[in-house]
């Protein structure tokens, strides 16, 4: 069961004359009344009683008071805490018996449950790390966190890379008529050699054919002047005139091939090749933008993943209030950063999670409760009643939201009636009537 605070008497700290309270043991307990009449002396009583001489007031004595500061406490594991006397030392009755001091105090009673406002004003990645810390997921969390932030780094740089690359690559120059691989000057040449051999043969042939037929001309002549010799050279007319025919008729493939397209590649081949190697270029950024592309979606998957797992890793934490999280290294609560909490929704996570840090302390004292409205300040009730959580909470005002109100250093039902003094009585007179 955890410890909480079935009775208190306090006299004489701070603006507190004499205040004897008994607080709900589940919910809230509200200290009403104005400013300036010992709300907070009262809770300032409490911290310091329980909490050691870190907590104690700089001036722990009511002003005008000639009486030292006087606190007794009653807790519900039957332990009596007093400080009393000029030296307000600190005085733990033990109903076993035994001796006891701050020490046992420290063991059941959590720091923070006596100052709120020093979780509530620190800073929100050290509200995240505690409530971490609590749930046993702290260092896994910070593994994963480390491992997003590096993907995300990698990721970024990836990212810029790719940007440059592309950038790049939309600046290089494109060729569309260039072809694809470089242009060698010693092919072109072979070629254009191929076809001067070529284009020699045919006119070696058609020299031949010239030949030919002057040869024919001449035999013409010499049948002419020669009949006796008509049959043989008829014979020998035969021949050539077969040859004739034969090359007459190879003589339709014998096209000339020009050489003027090698001769204009062989005088651009530079200015081919440039734009050869420009367009391989082009293509190569252009490769490299799309991998690296490639890799910043991967990395984008990891990210995603690492995410998942983050968030698989608080969902199935034990939480102390549904709706808690950690987002980006910051504490949340229903989706919302600490800065965009209400001042009632920051009072209850706090609660909630110095409750966690040590469960056997079942009590919070919390200061300014003005903050929440009467329709807030009753669902916060029931939610404490609901966790058996007993809140000491002060609050401007003297509604009936207040469970007491304190007035000039005293709960108003029980503070002293200023006796109104009696009229002076008329003197009598020391002459006797008739005589002079």
């Amino acid at each position: 069961m955890s410890v909480k605070i079935r009775q208190l008497e306090i006299e004489n700290v701070k603006r507190v004359k004499a205040v004897t309270l008994t607080p709900t043991e589940n919910g809230l307990t509200v200290i009403g009344g104005r400013n300036g009449q010992g709300k907070t002396s009262v809770l300032d009583a409490i911290a310091w009683a329980l909490g050691g001489n870190k907590l104690k007031p700089s001036e722990s004595q009511r002003i005008g008071s000639a009486a030292p500061p006087s606190i007794h406490i009653e807790l519900s594991n039957g332990l009596v805490v007093e400080r009393k006397g000029k030296s307000s030392a600190l005085h733990v009755i033990d109903p076993s018996g035994q001796k006891a001091g701050q020490q046992l105090l420290d063991s059941f009673i959590e720091k923070l449950a006596l100052n709120l406002p020093k979780f509530m004003e620190a800073r929100n990645d050290e509200k995240a790390e505690t409530l971490l810390q609590i749930i046993g997921v702290g260092d896994q969390l910070a593994v994963l966190d480390r491992q997003e932030k590096s993907l995300y780094n990698q990721r970024l740089e990836v990212g810029r890379i790719a940007d440059r690359k592309k950038k790049h690559a939309e600046e290089l120059a494109w060729y569309p008529d260039a072809p694809a691989e470089p242009v060698s000057a010693s092919d072109l040449i072979k070629r254009q050699q191929a076809i001067l051999a070529k284009n020699a043969d045919n006119q070696r042939k058609r020299d031949m054919l010239e030949s030919l037929k002057d040869q024919q001309t001449r035999i013409d002549v010499e049948l002419d002047k020669l009949e006796a010799k008509k049959k043989a050279l008829i014979n020998e007319r035969t021949a050539v005139t077969a040859d004739i025919n034969s090359a007459e008729t190879a003589s339709v493939n014998w096209q000339d091939e020009s050489t003027g397209e090698l001769e204009q590649d062989i005088a651009n081949i530079d200015a081919i090749n440039t734009k050869v190697r420009a367009n391989a270029e082009k293509n190569r950024v252009q490769a490299e933008a799309d991998e690296l592309a490639g890799q910043y979606g991967d990395l984008t998957q990891q990210i995603e993943s690492v995410k998942e797992q983050r968030m698989k890793l608080l969902d199935s934490a034990d939480m102390p209030l549904p709706g808690l999280s950690v987002q980006d290294g910051e504490l949340t609560y229903n989706g919302q950063k600490w800065d965009c909490m209400s001042g009632a929704e920051q009072l209850q996570v706090a609660t909630a999670i110095v409750r966690k840090l040590n469960p056997d302390c079942g009590f919070v004292l919390m200061d300014k409760l003005e903050q929440m409205d009467p329709e807030t300040l009753a669902a916060f009730g029931k939610w404490l009643e609901g966790e058996g959580l007993q809140v000491i909470a002060t609050r401007v005002g003297t509604d009936d939201t207040c469970s007491i109100i304190i007035e000039d250093g005293y709960i108003k039902e029980d503070r002293p009636q200023e006796v109104p003094q009696s009229a002076p009585k008329a003197e009598t007179p020391k002459w006797t009537p008739g005589t002079f």
